[in-house]
């Protein structure tokens, strides 16, 4: 018989991203953050490859980013709602963790587990800033696919892309509680 971790399968039963709007300050600090890259960082990684990294966005950071969204947005010919929505992640924002995901060559692990191991790490990242009692949330986006916004914004290279960007804060309203999936509905059981 398995010897359950009641408190950790508790937390993931009633885990609930904070929409980053209602996050402020404070945020974690740099000794705050690093457990938390810690436990992102321990994700799945077939191949133990390491194909993501991290950048830490701060304020002034986030702020330029919201410049640029603008910059870019016009000259990608966005609406004025797209370039709102995706302005409004980076200028209200605080503090947010570019997860990046950075390929590797390998005969042996394709591109694509690569890609599901930096999914892991941005679930890791938020449910470890949950855990620790900060508000966060996911976010992507049209910036986070133009390449134009990740080479000036980021400095990120040809072969680097942004798979999210965790946002951390204070939460400063819990938001109500969402419709969740019919497990029953998505299960198939395969008996034989």
């Amino acid at each position: 018989m398995p010897d359950p971790n009641h408190a950790a399968l508790d937390f993931l039963l009633s885990r609930r991203s904070r929409p980053a709007k209602t996050l402020g300050p404070p945020v974690p600090s740099r000794d705050d953050l690093h457990p938390i890259l810690t436990a992102a960082g321990r994700s799945p990684d077939h191949g133990k490859l390491e194909p993501w990294r991290f950048i830490v966005l701060e304020r002034a950071a986030l702020s330029r980013l919201a410049d640029l969204v603008d910059t870019r947005g016009a000259e990608l010919g966005r609406t004025a709602e797209e370039i709102t929505k995706a302005r409004t992640q980076f200028a209200d924002g605080h503090l947010a963790v570019a997860v990046i995901e950075v390929q590797k060559p390998s005969e042996k692990i394709p591109a694509l587990e690569q890609t599901y191991s930096t999914g892991a790490v941005c679930l890791a990242l938020l449910n470890a800033a949950l855990a620790s009692g900060w508000g966060a949330n996911w976010l992507s986006g049209w910036p986070s696919h133009d390449r134009a916004f990740l080479k000036q914004g980021l400095g990120l290279a040809d072969h680097e892309r942004v798979a999210g960007f965790i946002h951390i804060g204070t939460e400063r309203s819990t938001p109500p509680e969402r419709p969740r999936p019919d497990i029953e509905a998505i299960t198939t059981w395969v008996l034989e």
